[in-house]
């Protein structure tokens, strides 16, 4: 725990196997798992699927102030934003889709799905869902790469000037879980968001999944000046 604190062990560094950690602190397996666990509960170590265990990341602080992509708040952040595409497909719109995008249901959309990494963590699952027309000309692209706000703003002449945002508290589900490298039913954040074209047409509806341990949402609020007692 000192060793974390006193940055001998970085955020995202990998933690040494538990042979060599019992070497090195000279204490029984079992207080080595207490200890392990003890970190985990607290946010300072994160275990992740297949890799090992690293030091987390402090938690990030995000402004809910104006309209960003997750690349552009990673960099804001001095972090370096990655992206692994999960999928991409042609599909009929459900009836809550096709309402934030004003189609009809059954209307031909673009779903993709992407984790967003920060730093080697997976910070964000999302979930994008684009008219047809437009979505057509955006999985043209490397989306491990290329924002999809960049895509739409420099390369097709489409930026996005609005949203619509609703933020909610729930427990991760086991495909959020899986793409998140957490527990199914640790807390999470979903932001559901719709954002519009200069035109007012809704361009770009989204469903973005946010891991509870790495990062929180403020915003800041001005009170109307009063009209009476």
């Amino acid at each position: 725990m000192a060793s974390i604190a006193d940055g001998t062990y970085a955020p995202g560094t990998q933690l040494p196997n538990e042979a060599s950690l019992l070497s090195t602190f000279g204490i029984s397996r079992t207080t080595l798992q207490k200890t392990v666990q003890n970190l985990i509960s607290r946010g300072l170590i994160e275990i992740r699927r297949g890799k090992g265990t690293f030091v987390s990341q402090p938690r990030l602080t995000q402004e809910l102030t104006e309209l960003s992509g997750f690349v552009e708040d990673m960099r804001m952040h001095g972090r370096h934003p990655t992206a692994r595409l999960i999928g991409k497909q042609v599909e009929n719109a459900s009836d809550p889709v096709a309402h934030k995008l004003s189609l009809e249901p059954g209307a031909p959309v673009v779903h993709i799905q992407r984790i967003r990494i920060a730093d080697g963590t997976p910070l964000s699952f999302d979930e994008t869902w684009l008219p047809k027309d437009i979505g057509e000309k955006i999985i043209e692209n490397d989306l491990e790469v290329e924002p999809i706000f960049s895509l739409l703003e420099q390369k097709y002449d489409t930026p996005l000037i609005e949203a619509e945002y609703r933020l909610e508290a729930i427990a991760a589900d086991k495909v959020v879980a899986r793409a998140l490298e957490i527990k199914a039913g640790s807390p999470i954040f979903l932001i559901e968001r719709t954002s519009y074209s200069e035109q007012g047409r809704p361009i770009d509806y989204e469903k973005l999944y946010y891991r509870g341990d790495q990062i929180q949402f403020v915003t800041h609020l001005t009170r109307r000046k009063p009209h009476g007692r």
